[in-house]
Order: C-alpha cells, then structure tokens, then sequence
C-alpha cells in the first residue's frame, strides 16, 4: 500500500487530495483560494502551500499536478517571467491567432502540421500576440512553459530538466498529437526566434523527485486529468456544462481538422481526447432564468411543467454567437411563437433543449469523424437538473451517465501518480465514478423529433452553417 496526492491548480483556487494507491480511496482533501491575481505564477505556489498546510503531504510518496491549460510562461535565461502569464481564452490574443493562420499559409496549412488551427487559447498565438504588443519581452524569452509544467518544475527545485505531457502540449499549437513531436519552426513563426520547450514524456513517465524525495509524475492540463479520474474509455463522451460547452471523447487516434472546430488534444493514457467547444450552455438557462425572474432550479421546476417539444417552441441559443457551427456575429433567436406557447414553462423547456441540441451539434461533430459514442458522462451545475438528466438521452441519442460531486481532476493527477509509482505498466484500476445512469428507453423517439425539429430550424435559419 502507498499514499499519493493529486494536485489541481485551476484560474482560482488549488485543489489537493490524497489516495491510498490500491483503493484509490481519499483519505484527505486541502483547498486554498489564489491570494493574488491570476496571471501571478506566485500566486498559484502560495495556494498550493495554504492547501497543503494542514499535512495534507504528510507520507505521501508521490504527486501529480495537473493544472488550467493552455495558459503561458514565457521565461528568460534565468528562468523569470518576462511578464504576467497569458491565461486561458485571452479574447486580446485572438487578432494574433488570425495572424498566424495567414503567416503559415491557412487552415489547411495548420492542419497538416499541428492538427488544429490556431485560435486564442493556444500558446503559439500568445507568442505571436506577446511579440506584436511587447516586443522588448519577447526578445528575452528563452523558454516557454504552462502553468502545469512550470509548477512542477517548482516542485522539483527548479532543475535544469523541464518536462511536460502529452496531453498540456497537444494543445500549444506547436505540438502535433498525430507525429507527437514538436514544430519549433512554428514556435520562430510566432515569436520571431527559437525558445526551448519541455521535454514530452509519456504517461506512466516521472518528471523526477522533489529534494526530499518525493515522485513528481508527469502531470497533465485539467481535461485530461478529469477525464483520467473519472475512468473513461473507448466508447466514452463527456460533455461539460459550464457557461460555454465541451464535448470531447476518448479516441484511438487523433483527428486533423481544418476548419479549427476540433481541437485534437492527447489523453492522459496514451489514447487522444478530440474537443468540441460550444460558447452557449449554462449560460443559456441562466439568461432564460434571469428573463423570467428566477434561477437555475426555477428554470429546472418550470421546464418540468412542460411536454418535451415546448409546445412547439425552438431556442437557437447562440446568445454570445457561436462557434459550433461557426457564427461569432450570430445572435439567439425564438422560433414557433403562438399565443398558446407564450408561457414561462414553454419557454424553460425550450431553454433546456436549445443548450442539449446545441451540445448534440457538437457530439455530432465527433460521430462524423468515426468517434464511437456509447455513453456521454454529464458534468456541471446544470447537470443536476432533473429535466436536462431526463431530456438528455433523447436529445443526445445515447446513455447519459450523471457522476456523484468529487474532484475528478484532482484524482486523476493521484491516479497519475500511482501508476508512476509503481513504475508503468497498466493504470491502476481504481473503482469507476459513482453514477446515476439516464436511458431514454421509449421516449428515445420523442427526443429525435425534437432534435430533428431544431435541426430543422437550425438550417432554414442559417442554411449551411453547420455539416458534418
């Protein structure tokens, strides 16, 4: 038996839990808010003591970090941050992306050497952003990292060794999942010189040991860790309910895409974990609940009073436009009004389908590409309402599987870290998630009419925007 701790630092807070290594049970938890601002990498290293200072490491053997992704480090010789970190989707960087598909030759271009094509998130636009607005920073860039990298190489001491995985790197916009090796000529191509990058390791692979001993695996960004604790496999969907939308499914290879819809990130096994993002889900129920002066569980409790169809209403829900199907300058729009439809349950209703059809586009993006989908594992706040559990079999045309509340990216950084210990081979197998399991059974049908009808809608408004 062994002890190990999982580690998950995202925009606000840093997460940690401890696991016995056979069981996976947890056997302690710690949780510090970031003091400082969010682009401070200080910051995330002084949360990361605050949640480990109530001897949460105490016999821990080894630790995985995993961390927000696609966030940069931009470091000169001494290993310093030339300036803030650039986190996240950074809507400033996204000129820059733009940028820099024109510079390589186009989407297709991209495609074929990365497998996706850059957009704001990626670190190889914020090269290109950070050289166009700070060009004297720029210059003194000698390395480059992401968050999960940089706080494991702080783990370590700083050591001349820098290391990262497949999962943070396959989305930088200079590594390819297909070729798993690195474009440095697109790191020139952004920055305008060569920096050094981590070295990629594999899996089960350590990054080394602290001073005092302790394993550092190789860690991961959060999708990958999540998708790691909570056990998905071939087969596996998973789709996030935050404000925006995420789709991704464990695939066995990993998929080019020219029109930048898929982003083809690794996995945390050796496997590959394509992503569709949508800019509309929570935030649909949430604009429809403050237009009807209640929450999320009112809008919930609303929608329950209806019949599945809305009473004939359709929500397109792109309310802060779109990207899946690609229609930035879009609007929402409501379709079917009818003196009888006008009622708040009607509208709830067509709320929560609106989000789980525009979800379903993007699942489908996936399906198109030859992605098996067997089940689709539901995450999120919304994920809890009893009408998007029961009208999201229907509407997705698959099992939904609903996981218990726990840290999932957290215990896939500990899962990570087990199997570092104990030197590769297989993952451990540490029990499945607890989950309630949604079928649609005989309303199967009723769910595809009512996804047909959106298409339906979809289509007669914005005529090709969206194929498969």
């Amino acid at each position: 038996m062994g002890i190990v701790a999982g580690l998950d630092s995202s925009a606000e807070y840093t997460s940690i839990v401890v696991c016995d290594t056979d069981t996976g049970a947890v056997v302690k938890q710690g949780h510090a808010e970031h003091p400082g601002d969010r682009d401070d990498p200080q910051s995330w290293l002084i949360s990361l003591g605050k949640a480990a200072s109530g001897g949460q490491l105490a016999d821990v053997q080894a630790i995985g970090v995993s961390a927000q992704q696609q966030g940069l480090l931009a470091l000169d010789g001494q290993g310093a941050p030339v300036a803030p970190a650039l986190l996240g989707n950074d809507q400033r960087v996204q000129p820059a992306a733009a940028d820099l598909v024109e510079a390589l030759g186009g989407r297709a271009a991209w495609a074929q050497a990365v497998g996706t094509v850059p957009q704001a998130a990626h670190p190889v636009a914020k090269l290109r952003w950070l050289a166009r607005e700070q060009p004297e920073a720029a210059a003194r860039v000698a390395e480059v990292m992401q968050p999960h990298d940089w706080l494991v190489w702080q783990l370590l001491g700083r050591p001349a060794r820098r290391a990262t995985d497949r999962g943070d790197a396959s989305g930088t916009g200079y590594w390819s999942a297909a070729t798993e090796g690195y474009r440095p000529d697109l790191v020139e191509l952004a920055l305008g010189h060569q920096a050094a990058l981590p070295e990629v390791l594999g899996p089960a692979e350590a990054a080394g040991q602290t001073p005092e001993g302790l394993l550092i695996s190789a860690g991961t960004g959060q999708t990958m860790a999540a998708a790691f604790g909570l056990g998905v496999g071939p087969g596996d969907a998973v789709i996030s309910l935050g404000a925006t939308g995420s789709v991704c499914a464990v695939h066995h290879e990993a998929l080019t895409d020219p029109t930048g819809t898929i982003t083809s990130y690794a996995d945390a096994t050796g496997l590959h974990l394509p992503v569709v993002r949508t800019l509309n889900a929570t935030r649909v129920l949430r604009g429809t609940a403050e237009l009807l002066n209640t929450d999320l569980a009112g809008i919930d409790e609303l929608a329950a009073q209806s019949t599945a169809g809305a009473s004939g209403l359709v929500l397109l829900p792109y309310l802060e436009g779109e990207q899946t199907p690609q229609l930035p300058h879009t609007a929402g729009s409501l379709h079917g009004l009818r003196r009888e439809s006008m009622k708040p349950e009607f509208l709830a209703r067509a709320a929560v389908e609106g989000m789980l059809c525009g979800l379903a586009d993007a699942l489908d993006v996936l399906r198109g590409r030859g992605v098996q989908v067997r089940r689709v594992f539901l995450l999120g706040q919304a994920a809890g309402l009893s009408t998007v559990r029961t009208a999201a079999p229907g509407l997705l045309g698959t099992q939904v599987v609903v996981p218990e509340p726990a840290d999932y990216t957290a215990l896939g950084a500990a899962r990570q870290a087990a199997w570092a210990l104990a030197g590769g081979g297989q993952p451990p197998r540490w029990p499945a998630a607890s989950c309630q399991v949604f079928e649609a059974g005989e309303e199967m049908a009723l769910g595809q009419a009512v996804r047909q009808q959106y298409v339906t809608v979809r289509e007669q408004t914005y005529p090709g925007a969206f194929s498969v």
